[in-house]
């Protein structure tokens, strides 16, 4: 069975989803059947990358949202992904574009890395504050989970990975991604969103069947 998820690691809900769909995975009897394929997705490649505008004044001016509401929103998320044993400090991350951070992630596909690294820059984005589109927090990164120093600066630079990145894209605007995660098991079954973890495992049995007939 095939696992495809399109995220990107500046979005809340993508990390959120990350480990719910983790969990299921984790009790279902044909996990070792299963393989999960990251893809790239950019909620918004305009961003300018501002480590020096706070999140929480971005979201009110994107969202046009008062910065009371918007505190509530970023109460609401950090208790869902307390839920799931995660950390979310939302005022203190780092705007920034995730594009590079994407470009570390297909060089982490070709590696056989991509959950270490997808992991690795949900954290540092929204437990660690840190920049996920400066060069010397992607090598961090990188070398933490398990690629080397060259490799990731070659990366952050590379005109294959950018193609590859745009094709993840394009890819998901041909089959109609709006938002992420947007996960897509064996080809042909979708689910959009932070699901609960009963959910995720419901439709792992329910491929599983349709595919194996058990």
């Amino acid at each position: 069975m095939t696992v495809d998820i399109w995220s990107d690691v500046r979005c809340p809900f993508c990390y959120i989803g990350k480990h719910k769909f983790e969990n299921a995975l984790k009790e279902f009897n044909h996990k070792d059947n299963v393989e999960v394929r990251w893809h790239s997705f950019q909620l918004d490649p305009t961003i300018k990358t501002s480590p020096e505008l706070s999140t929480l004044d971005y979201f009110t001016q994107v969202k046009n949202v008062s910065k009371e509401q918007a505190l509530e929103m970023f109460s609401n998320m950090e208790d869902m992904a307390r839920e799931s044993g995660l950390k979310i400090d939302s005022n203190s991350t780092v705007l920034a574009n995730s594009f590079r951070a994407h470009l570390l992630i297909q060089l982490a596909i070709q590696k056989g890395l991509a959950n270490e690294v997808e992991e690795a820059l949900f954290i540092a984005h929204f437990s660690e504050a840190k920049n996920i589109d400066d060069e010397e927090t992607l090598v961090e990164i990188g070398i933490s989970a398990g690629l080397a120093e060259q490799e990731v600066r070659n990366a952050l630079t590379s005109e294959e990975l950018s193609y590859a990145v745009k094709q993840d894209e394009m890819q998901a605007q041909q089959i109609g991604v709006r938002g992420v995660p947007f996960f897509v098991f064996n080809h042909k079954h979708g689910v959009s969103g932070a699901q609960a973890t009963e959910t995720f495992k419901e439709v792992l049995e329910k491929v599983w069947e349709e595919e194996t007939g058990k």
